[in-house]
């Protein structure tokens, strides 16, 4: 692939990701929306279905991302391994700054951007890769921020439901009749586009406050999670493709749902909008430079 189609495949990527994002942020502009019930919907429906589809269809075979995901899972916690000593330096609480580094935008901004990088294929992959940092999330992530957070609480989220269902249909070889495949397909194809535009309505509520620490941590973020991608690539080793995959994976700046997160148990939620908000915008520039190598 000559210069010319890597660039017009990077644009071709992030262009339709851009686009919905921008419409969801002109919307919320000229017309204030509250997204909090699309939010609930897609976290409890329409991503689970997407989880679901994916990991029901025939193709799908959990063993074969076996690599792929102790390689998320190691970005994942050694992100937040690299930026723990840097806490004291930038005069921040460890679990106002980590969480962040760690748990990145897999869901609104990793699917969609494989899929339209790598092609369907990706889609399953993608899918696994969201999982792999959503379940340490749920886990990690949330006993980072209160060690008594109870594990049957984290066992009846929809998306682990889905997730374990999933698993199950899987190793089981079952098919699902056609015309619950489609409905649950059509359910799933709903999230994507929901989560670009929830993104853009939540980019109207950038808290420039804290400017600083969002753009500082709008570099760590994906740094720390390259910087790991090519330690494991050193060290253990994937395919060409995987790697690309990963490093996509690893590039992304922090997840949504950790401002959110941070809003529940009261942890400088201001600090966290502003690093998951600017680091969000900040991708922009940062993604098109890593798919310009990923490619």
């Amino acid at each position: 692939m000559d210069t010319s189609e890597v660039f017009l495949q990077i644009l071709n990527t992030v262009f339709p990701l851009v686009s919905i994002v921008l419409v969801g942020f002109v919307y919320a502009r000229v017309r204030p929306t509250d997204m909090t019930v699309a939010n609930r919907l897609n976290m409890s429906v329409f991503i689970p279905a997407l989880i679901f589809s994916v990991m029901a269809a025939k193709e799908f075979h959990i063993a074969q991302y076996q690599g792929l995901i102790i390689a998320a899972a190691c970005v994942v916690l050694g992100s937040g391994l690299l930026v723990w000593p840097l806490c004291r330096w930038l005069g921040v609480s460890a679990k106002t700054l980590v969480p962040p580094m760690m748990f990145n935008n897999s869901g609104n901004l990793g699917i969609p951007l494989l899929v339209l990088a790598f092609g369907e294929k990706a889609l399953p992959i993608a899918v696994v890769l969201f999982l792999t940092e959503n379940l340490l999330h749920f886990t990690v992530g949330m006993y980072l921020l209160d060690p008594k957070t109870k594990i049957m609480n984290i066992l009846k989220m929809p998306m682990i439901i889905a997730t374990i269902l999933g698993l199950i249909w899987s190793l089981q070889g079952w098919t699902l009749a056609p015309a619950v495949g489609v409905s649950v397909d059509m359910l799933g194809q709903i999230s994507i586009p929901l989560m670009l535009f929830a993104l853009g309505v939540r980019m109207t509520e950038v808290d420039l406050s804290h400017w600083k620490l969002g753009v500082i941590s709008g570099f760590l973020c994906p740094l720390s999670g390259v910087i790991m991608a090519f330690i494991w690539q050193l060290t253990v080793g994937l395919s060409a493709e995987d790697f690309a995959y990963l490093l996509v994976f690893a590039c992304l700046p922090p997840a949504v749902l950790n401002y959110m997160v941070a809003e529940i148990y009261q942890q400088e939620p201001h600090k966290v909008a502003s690093m998951v908000l600017i680091g969000n915008l900040m991708s922009l520039a940062i993604v098109p430079c890593v798919l310009l190598y990923a490619l």
